[in-house]
């Protein structure tokens, strides 16, 4: 895993740069998360990785597969990607780009995880402490998961804080069990 980010990384600096030099953040997420879709279907897969096909026909069948989603400059992206072979790196790219993208912003999208539905209210005051917590503008995503029981799980880039009642409960295990 480690080996892909490092291949894909010197593909998101660059793409990031001519989307900030050109001012088209929200247009290259967009086609960098779709050629991301389309690079982890397996369809896409097989053609990519096709022995006997010239790379030029591999940018030219994925550029299909994006049905007209990409520019000029996205498809130039995916007939570099095409000739170095590194089309596979896509959701890569996209993931390191999106990441240098939030820290341009300093923002941050944290995953809320809990066993019942919160209210408008109740996510905003999280939003507002995690923003302080992590002195960065926190956009907000939830999910429900019956099995916490209770409380949270926060997840927000690496950092992962678990005030779940069965996080607790499996800590306390751990601890009766060494």
């Amino acid at each position: 895993m480690a080996e892909l980010i490092t291949l894909a990384r010197p593909y998101a600096n660059a793409v990031f740069a001519a989307a900030q030099q050109s001012e088209q953040m929200d247009e290259w997420s967009d086609m960098l998360a779709f050629a991301a879709a389309v690079a982890s279907d397996s369809q896409a897969k097989a053609l990519v990785t096709h022995p006997t096909l010239p790379d030029e026909q591999k940018a030219a069948a994925f550029a299909d597969f994006c049905e007209g989603k990409l520019s000029e400059q996205g498809q130039n992206l995916i007939a570099l990607l095409a000739e170095n072979r590194r089309l596979l790196l896509l959701p890569e790219i996209m993931v390191l780009f999106e990441g240098l993208r939030s820290q341009l912003d300093r923002s941050v999208s944290v995953e809320l995880t809990t066993p019942i539905e919160l209210t408008e209210k109740q996510q905003g005051k999280l939003v507002e402490a995690l923003s302080r917590k992590l002195d960065r503008k926190v956009n907000l995503s939830t999910a429900m998961d019956k099995t916490l029981i209770g409380g949270v799980v926060i997840r927000a880039g690496d950092v992962v804080i678990d005030a779940s009642v069965r996080g607790k409960l499996k800590k306390l295990a751990e601890a009766i069990g060494s």
